[in-house]
Formats: structure tokens, sequence, C-alpha cells
């Protein structure tokens, strides 16, 4: 090959690519981009600054833009913006959601009182609320509601949405409800005046052995406390030495929820928890002594998914060689949130401080790579492999602080507990998976306690004697089996051999749940859950 042809082979291509990229910058310089010569430009006075810059703007749009624009809706979505790129936790709340966010942390709402499932395009109560008003009428569970009002709720395709908007409303207004009940003629007519219903947040307080109690807080609301102190006082009437507080899942809530729990626990003047801002001066939380578990052995149980309140609990517990931590590493959030309620309904929750546990750790874990990362970083847990082994946990030599007896505890990323106890994975297969993320046992047992209610009632008369007296038979088992295929899950005998056992458990389990409700689901869960079997060993 000759010299020059060389030259074209190898050079020629660059030469092209260069031209090309030179016309594309040139292209850009001198070609016009679709924007009108006339620029505008405001005036430089003293009302245009940086607090009158992002008005200035929406009004701008509004005025100008080629298509209208709701301003209203517009401002919202700015200001959600941006918060989001301060931190995690800061957020706003519009109007017309406060009241659903906010009842949670109140503890209660305005309604009649029930739990409902929609069931074959009706509308199915699952139980009445204790002391409610549905309750103190007599609505039953396994009632179905057809009619609210004037409007007809049954085979017309109603969503959960649309029933709560129909059921909620101001504590001492009426509805009228039409309901078919089971074994009766004609539809019961129940007039029903709302009334303020409590959300609980205390679940299944019961005596595990004749000297250890359990109960699992949900989340932390204003009567959290209460509910709390009620529970405790009845467990320890029947004879409780031993407590095991159960705050996996429990995402936070009201501070002072959590530090109330931990004087209850703590001995007179030790620190529960400080809080520091840049605009907040440090405050600290000390026990005091009115604690009625003082001298009760404790056990905290959490996981990945336990945050803000429940760490402040189970650090003040650690961190004060209280009890054990029992579990594994918990969320990781520090960061103190701050409610400002506007003129128009709306809030605003801006962080304002950070807590530190008493021995100082902050455990907020990091955020700075942004929402999106922050929020990954439970799900990289599992990747890593610190789900199954506390050995992948690393934590620098600068992270590390000491109990007033020595123990070794960490900083920089959530609560690590004193016991360690792996994901249990054993018995799990795709097959169980898709029965219990498609809802399958749960569908499977309200259908079953649907159909055999008051068979159910009669023969087990509280979930103790179900626990211990009931089992789910091969007949029973293969219904599920085939109602999962009806349901276009694939049978897989291999995994459904293997899965077997937990399938059976999940069954019982969620049929106890539709009789008994919660405590029905954990006093057969609790019997083979791993890390309430460490809990309990811990105490020996």
């Amino acid at each position: 090959m000759s010299n020059n042809k060389t030259f074209l082979y190898i050079f020629l291509p660059l030469i092209i690519a260069s031209c090309t990229i030179a016309g594309v910058f040139l292209g850009a310089f001198l070609t016009p981009s679709n924007v009108n010569d006339k620029t505008i430009i405001f005036p430089n006075n003293q009302r245009f600054n940086t607090a009158t810059k992002l008005n200035e703007i929406l009004n701008f749009i509004e005025s100008t833009y080629v298509d209208s624009v709701d301003k209203k809706s517009l401002t919202e979505e700015s200001i959600s913006s941006m918060l989001t790129t301060l931190d995690p936790h800061s957020y706003y709340i519009p109007a017309q959601e406060f009241d659903g966010m906010n009842e949670p942390l109140e503890g209660n709402f305005d309604g009649i009182g029930v739990e409902f499932r929609i069931k074959d395009d009706t509308v199915l109560i699952i139980s009445p609320i204790a002391n409610g008003p549905s309750d103190k009428l007599g609505i039953k569970a396994g009632d179905r509601i057809v009619k609210v009002d004037t409007t007809d709720i049954a085979g017309n395709g109603i969503t959960n949405a649309g029933v709560i908007k129909l059921l909620k409303g101001p504590r001492g207004t009426k509805v009228d409800l039409e309901i078919v009940r089971s074994g009766a003629k004609n539809r019961k007519l129940f007039t029903i005046t709302r009334d303020r219903i409590p959300i609980y947040s205390i679940d299944a307080p019961y005596m595990i052995d004749n000297k250890t109690g359990y109960l699992k807080i949900t989340r932390f609301a204003k009567t959290t406390y209460k509910e709390f102190i009620d529970a405790a006082e009845e467990l320890k009437n029947k004879g409780m030495e031993k407590l095991i507080i159960d705050l996996r899942n429990n995402g936070g809530g009201v501070l002072q929820a959590a530090t109330k729990i931990a004087d209850e626990i703590l001995i007179k003047n030790k620190m529960i928890v400080y809080t520091d801002g840049r605009t907040r001066s440090r405050e600290e939380y000390f026990s005091t002594n009115r604690g009625i578990l003082e001298t009760t052995q404790v056990a905290i149980l959490i996981n990945e998914n336990s945050a803000s309140a429940s760490e402040i609990l189970a650090g003040a517990i650690q961190d004060n060689d209280r009890g054990a931590v029992i579990g594994r590493r918990s969320f990781g959030k520090g960061l103190v949130q701050e409610q400002v309620q506007w003129p128009d309904g709306s809030a605003l929750r801006l962080t304002v401080a950070r807590y530190f546990t008493p021995t100082g750790r902050c455990i907020q874990k990091d955020y700075g790579n942004g929402a999106e990362d922050y929020h990954a970083e439970a799900y990289n847990r599992y990747e890593n492999g610190e789900l199954l082994s506390a050995d992948s946990i690393q934590f620098p030599d600068s992270l590390k602080f000491y109990t007033p007896e020595g123990k070794v505890v960490y900083g920089g990323g959530g609560i690590m507990p004193d016991v360690f106890v792996p994901l249990d994975t054993i018995g799990g297969t795709n097959y169980l998976y898709q029965l219990r993320y498609r809802g399958i046992i749960q569908s499977f047992a309200l259908n079953y306690v649907d159909k055999k209610r008051e068979n159910l009632n009669s023969k087990y008369k509280d979930a103790l004697a179900f626990k211990n007296k009931f089992n789910i038979t091969d007949d029973l088992f293969n219904s599920i089996i085939k109602f999962a295929e009806e349901q276009e899950i694939e049978r897989n005998l291999e995994e459904i051999l293997t899965s077997k056992t937990l399938i059976k458990r999940g069954l019982k389990a969620a049929i106890s749940r539709n009789l008994y409700n919660d405590f029905g689901y954990y006093v057969i869960v609790n019997e083979s859950d791993n890390t309430v079997q460490k809990a309990i060993n811990s105490f020996k």
C-alpha cells in the first residue's frame, strides 16, 4: 500500500470527525435557536432581590409562558423541589394532604371506626375498632357495607380511597350504612355518629411465658406513651419481670413519646438523648424518678427499618447499659424536624437539629450523594451481605464510643445491635415470595374466615386457644396451592415442599389475624421468630 493511501486510511476519518465537531460548535454560535430577539431586563432596584426572585420568576411564567399554568401548583412543586436539595427528611405537605399525614402522629382521626377490605367488589368489615361508634352499635366482623347514605358501593368498582372518603368526616356528623350480614334475610340499616377514632401504636401486648412480656410499638405518636404505660401495667399485673419491646419496622414519629418511654425504663438522672443544631441550642433529656420499669429486664428488637424515635429509644437503652439491643443495624436517621403549619393549611417539616445518643453518637447516615443514593442504601445492605452477616459491617475507629460499662458502640449510620440476628432465609423460595408479595396468603385467609367465622369463633374462644388447637391440614394446604394456581402462580413442587412449613405457618397466622387482629398474628409468628427467641435467651 502506498504512503498516500496509508495516510488516507488513517487520517481521513479523523479529519471528517473534526470537521463535523467544528460544524456543530459553529452552528451553535451562528445559527438562530428560535429565541426571540427581544430580551427583557428587569430594572435593577431594591424590590428585586434574592427574597423576591422566586416570586418574580413565577409571576413571569404565569403571564408569559406559551401555555396556561397553575401558579399555585407550580409554587408548591417549587417548594418541594427546593427542600429535596437540603436533606432527605425535610419536606412540604400540601393542605389537602395534611390531615392524612398528620393523623398517625396525632394518634387519632374522625370516622366510624372499622377496619375493612374490598373483597369481590364489596366492602367487607374485618373488625370494628373496640369501643368505637360502629362497635357500640353492633356492627360485626364479616358484615358487608353495600350503601353509604345514598351511594351504592357494592359491585361498582369502589376503591379503598373512595370508601375512606365516604366514611370519614367531622366528629358529630352522621352517616347511614346499609349492611348485609351473613344469615340475615334483610339488609340492616345503621345510622352512625362519627367520633374520634384512635390509631393504636401498641400492638399485641401479651405474656410469652410466666415472666416474659412482649409488645410491639408500630409508630411513635402523641398517644403512644399512654398506650405503653397501660400495656406495661397490665403485663406487670400478670407477673411480668422481663419485657421485649419490638421496634422492628417502626419508622419513628414523635420524639417525646420515645423519651418518655425511655424514662420509664432508666433510673433517675440518666441521659436519654440530646439535640443540637445551628439555630437550636443544645437540649438535653434526662430520666426522672418515675420509672415503672426500672427493675424490669428489657430487650429491644430493631432491624434495618427501625428509624428516628426508634433509634432514640434503642440508643438510650444501649448507651446506659440498661438492656440488650437485638436484631440488625437500624436505618440511621438522626435528624430532627420541626413542623410549621401555614395559614392555607399546608405545612413544612424542616430539619432543624441532629440528635445524639448519651455517649455522643450521631447515628445519621450520610446523605451527601442525594436522596436516591440515600434511600438505595437500604438495598445495598442486602447486596453487600450485611443482612446475613455482621462481619460485612466496617466502622472506622473515629466512630467508636464507649458506654459507662466499657461496651463499644458505633455511630455514623444506625444503631448496631448487641446481638446480631441475620435475615432468616431458611425455607425461602421464589414461590413463597410470590405468595407473600402478591397477597395470596392474605386473600385466601380472608376468604376462609369469611366462610367459617361463626364456626371458628365458637370453637376457639381466643387467640391463644386458636394457636394451641388449630392446625393447617393437608387439605387446607392443598387448597391454598390450588387457589394460588387460579391466581396465575405456577406450581413448583420442589419449591412448594421447601417452603411448606413457612406457608402453613403464614396461613395460620393470617387466619388468626382475621379473627383476633394483630394479637392473633404475633402470638403465632413469635414462636418461630429468631429475633424474639434471641431476646428470650438474652434474659437467661
